[in-house]
């Protein structure tokens, strides 16, 4: 049978090379055919992860070192490629979402000025988080991280001749780097501090880091490593603080934001938690960190997103929330107070991945949608500008639906399978023996309250654009027309993927996934991990009521009851003000952080130039001018006073003699 583990190296390369060759060849060659180069690299690697993941099922864990890439001290540190279960399973969700996000940016991108350089920096995205999720030491997965952050940067900004494009690139890139700070932190205190049998560790793979903390050789500060290396995943992923630049993410064209919120970016800080799982579950003050950071993120961006007018905004504002719900699962992932192991661990863990794989479906085909509609509308994609388009966008209105349906999580589709996975984790930890149990205990009510919350605010994106009467803004012409194929047939995959993907890991019909997950990466049976599923009917059953009536609510206040909302919205006009206004955190950081940075930028550049330049400085600059003043008239270019110059200098230097030896 085929080996894909040594072609690993290709999965990355090919993007790598098409991202080259697009950007030469694109601008003057290729020109209106630059998407070939991104699509057939793309399509590549989903195929040969794809391979991996097979081979990853049948034979575990395999690494492969290319070469060393450098030596300091007593680091050596190779570009060794990870195939693990992990590693797999994002290489496929990555590539294979990727692929159908480059497919449909052919056709949402054409006659675009900048259309080689779109699918070129498309390309670097894929290579950057490819490599991120292949690395097996800190060093290489901090290399692609900052890669990652890089290409969205680029891509946010695409239009970059647009303020406020210009200005969203820039924030998500300054505000990114907070959490990378504290995220290299923790990496160097791992370098340093970790102790092996006494002796430092000295080592960034991460077989070395988890096997000295497994086998309790370890000697380290590692609570403090744990919240360093979340840093990182806050920033990457936009859990709060660090949210605020995700929703501005998207003034970048639609597929990138398609791309940043379903495949790549995002997941970014969740694959590297989930990853560090024998670090972290062995810090239960970290875990509780963890979870409370992402159960409280859920639920304040749900809040936010029920007032939000932006399509685009409110799908943004949904994906900070069900990355919230991720990151609650991981912090769930604990051990008893004994520091035994138990099959929490896993599930928990099982559970963020799950969710991450069924939401990268859904949550693409909702940014595509919305694509397909800014595309028909003429790039509006206010909601309160247009309605009733069910009727004129028949395809994309059919998609829409199955994507809300699965974020909302009605019972049977791939959203309902995972989050109530991640709610019976949170319910779990919060049993007897487990750190911090009534945390999780309101954590898991949060929750489930930001469950109904996420089917409300769904569906009334979902009827403000496709129901009631057919209303379309001026720059959309005279006749609204569908989506071109190549964006349709993209649209339908996702849409059949947001239906049946999480049917990998439908408790009690199948627990693939899972056991996919524990046999090869975590060491747990399946068997061990679905004994703490008891209850979890019951579990479903209340979640799915709380999610029909967030639903129902949805329904009668915007199709049923027409006007309803706009009654709620002035009796309860200080609570709406808050959610309409994102409870003013961006305000408050401009008061509080970037107002007095800037005065004390201002007072710097003013001490600086009035002080400093013209006050020191410049007159220091003074005393060589007064010199030269001083000596100026010796030079007046007569012969005969340079003679009597030297003699009068001659004459001294011989009284001087005289002087000194007596002569």
């Amino acid at each position: 049978m085929f080996d894909p583990r040594p072609f690993l190296f290709l999965i990355p390369l090919l993007p790598l090379l098409a991202s080259v060759i697009t950007a030469f060849l694109g601008p003057n060659t290729l020109r209106g055919k630059s998407h070939w180069p991104c699509i057939l690299a793309a399509v590549a690697s989903c195929i040969l992860s794809i391979a991996v993941l097979v081979a990853v099922r049948e034979d575990g864990l395999d690494v492969e070192t290319y070469y060393q890439w450098f030596r300091a001290g007593s680091v050596d540190v190779g570009l060794t490629l990870r195939a693990d279960a992990l590693s797999a399973i994002m290489l496929v969700t990555v590539t294979f979402i990727s692929s159908l996000i480059a497919i449909y940016s052919a056709g949402y991108m054409h006659g675009d000025e900048g259309y080689p350089r779109f699918f070129a920096e498309v390309s670097l995205f894929i290579f950057s988080m490819t490599g991120l999720v292949l690395a097996d030491n800190f060093i290489v997965l901090y290399a692609f991280w900052e890669g990652v952050g890089l290409c969205s940067y680029l891509l946010i900004g695409f239009w970059f001749a647009k303020p406020s494009a210009a200005a969203a690139a820039r924030k998500a890139f300054l505000v990114t780097r907070l959490g990378d700070i504290g995220f290299l932190i923790g990496i160097l205190l791992i370098w340093s501090q970790f102790r092996l049998n006494g002796r430092p560790l000295h080592a960034l793979d991460f077989d070395s880091v988890f096997g000295a903390v497994e086998y309790h050789a370890f000697d380290g500060p590692l609570t403090a490593v744990c919240l360093l290396l979340f840093c990182g995943a806050i920033g990457k992923s936009a859990q709060f603080p660090l949210h605020v630049w995700l929703p501005d993410a998207m003034e970048g064209p639609t597929p990138v934001s398609a791309l940043i919120h379903a495949a790549t970016m995002v997941t970014a800080g969740v694959y590297m938690v989930a990853r560090c799982t024998p670090l972290f579950d062995r810090a239960p003050d970290a875990q509780v960190v963890v979870a409370s950071i992402g159960g409280f993120t859920a639920l304040l961006t749900a809040l936010i997103a029920l007032t939000q007018n932006d399509l685009k905004r409110v799908l943004a504002y949904s994906t900070i929330s069900q990355l919230g719900y991720m990151f609650l699962a991981l912090g769930s992932a604990t051990r008893l107070e004994s520091g035994t192991a138990t099959p929490l661990v896993t599930i928990a863990v099982v559970a963020a991945i799950f969710h991450l794989f069924t939401h990268a479906f859904f949550k693409a085909l909702l940014f595509l949608s919305a694509g397909s509609v800014m595309h028909a509308m003429g790039n509006v994609i206010d909601m309160r500008r247009f309605g009733g388009l069910r009727f004129a966008l028949k395809t994309t209105h059919w998609t829409f639906l199955c994507g809300a349906a699965a974020l909302a999580g009605l019972p049977l589709l791939s959203g309902f399978w995972s989050k109530d996975e991640i709610l019976g984790a949170a319910l779990e930890a919060s049993g007897e023996g487990h750190p911090y149990p009534t945390v999780y205990l309101v954590l898991f009510i949060g929750g489930m309250l930001t469950a109904g919350l996420t089917a409300f605010y769904t569906f009334r994106a979902y009827f403000l654009t496709f129901w009631g009467e057919l209303r379309v803004p001026h720059e959309a012409g005279e006749h609204v027309h569908e989506s071109p194929r190549v964006m349709l047939i993209p649209l339908m995959i996702l849409a059949v993927g947001a239906l049946l993907a999480g049917y990998v890991n439908a408790e009690p019909l199948t627990h693939w996934f899972g056991s996919f997950l524990e046999k090869a990466t975590f060491g747990l049976s399946a068997g061990q991990a679905e004994q703490a599923g008891l209850g979890k009917l019951m579990l479903m059953i209340f979640s799915t009521a709380i999610v029909l009536a967030g639903a129902g609510s949805a329904l009668w206040i915007y199709v049923l009851r027409p006007g309803t909302a706009a009654r709620l919205a002035g009796s309860l006009q200080a609570l709406y003000q808050l959610s309409l206004n994102k409870f003013y955190i961006d305000e408050l950081y401009y008061f509080f952080l970037v107002q007095p940075i800037v005065g004390l930028a201002l007072f710097c550049r003013g001490f600086d130039f009035h002080v400093l330049d013209q006050s020191i400085v410049d007159q220091l600059a003074q005393v060589p001018r007064l010199f030269g003043i001083a000596f100026r008239p010796i030079q007046n270019g007569l012969a005969q006073f340079y003679a009597l110059a030297m003699a009068l200098g001659v004459a001294v230097f011989v009284v001087a003699l005289v002087w000194r030896f007596g002569w």
